[in-house]
């Protein structure tokens, strides 16, 4: 947006734009008791999973449903008490979208959607041709139970190291480095706010899904069978652009 004023420029602001890193929500139901039911055995476990993150609210799988109502404020109060800050939405029927400028969001049009899960750990980071900078990490979460289907844990600006079975269904995130002291069979996201130099080391490697700075990889993708179920070591080679390239450890007897 550009516009001429005139006179000299104020002495005391400036209009700029800007840009935000941006949770998204992708709602399919208007079934708020559902949605609540489903966000506390998602993240009920990780209360800090988000930083009062500014979220766009995209209602374009309701668009084709005008009469499906949503009580916004009781949506915006929810999501808030998981501090995310809805700030937009995008995608909805007219009277929904009516509704969310009501309840004080602004319209998104043009604000790309992704899922949750996966936005929360696709942060802002450095060009391809740099490396984001090493986070200023505490000690490490060391969590020595082992991770149910459903649960999840987020080591914000540590390590995480854990020393059990990360059961499939399971999801392991952390800003620096991820230890797995045992079979890793659910999701493990190193590097979740751009830290390019991440690693994931595992005894045994079954994942569903590994990632390290947004770059991943599911199962869909076969692993090879010099890591498969064997200790491992997996870092991202070529940055944000890049792959990740996985290495057998010599010498460990794989956890079972």
């Amino acid at each position: 947006m550009t516009a001429a004023l005139a006179g000299r420029a104020p002495a005391t602001f400036e209009i700029k734009s800007a840009n935000l890193p941006l949770v998204s929500l992708l709602l399919k139901s208007c079934d708020l008791g559902a949605l609540a039911a489903e966000l506390s055995a998602r993240f009920g476990d990780s209360p800090d999973f988000f930083d009062n993150d500014p979220l766009v609210l995209d209602l374009s799988p309701l668009q084709a449903q005008p009469e499906a109502g949503i009580d916004m404020p009781a949506l915006i109060a929810l999501l808030r008490s998981y501090r995310v800050l809805p700030v937009a939405a995008r995608g909805g029927h007219p009277l929904q979208m009516q509704a969310a400028l009501a309840a004080g969001l602004a319209a998104a049009p043009d604000a790309v959607a992704a899922p949750l899960a996966l936005v929360r750990k696709e942060p802002v980071v450095a060009p391809a041709s740099s490396a984001a900078p090493e986070p200023s990490l505490t000690s490490a979460l060391i969590v020595d139970r082992p991770l149910r289907s459903g649960q999840q844990i987020y080591a914000r600006g540590r390590d995480l190291v854990v020393l059990s079975m990360v059961n499939a269904g399971a999801e392991v995130v952390a800003d620096g480095h991820i230890h797995v002291y045992a079979p890793l069979r659910g999701k493990a996201i190193a590097g979740a706010r751009g830290y390019t130099q991440a690693r994931i080391i595992a005894l045994c490697l079954e994942p569903e899904l590994i990632s390290i700075a947004g770059v991943y990889r599911t199962s869909e993708v076969p692993l090879s069978a010099d890591v498969v179920s064997k200790p491992t070591q997996v870092r991202l080679v070529g940055g944000v652009e890049g792959k990740l390239v996985m290495e057998p450890l010599t010498g460990i007897s794989p956890s079972r």
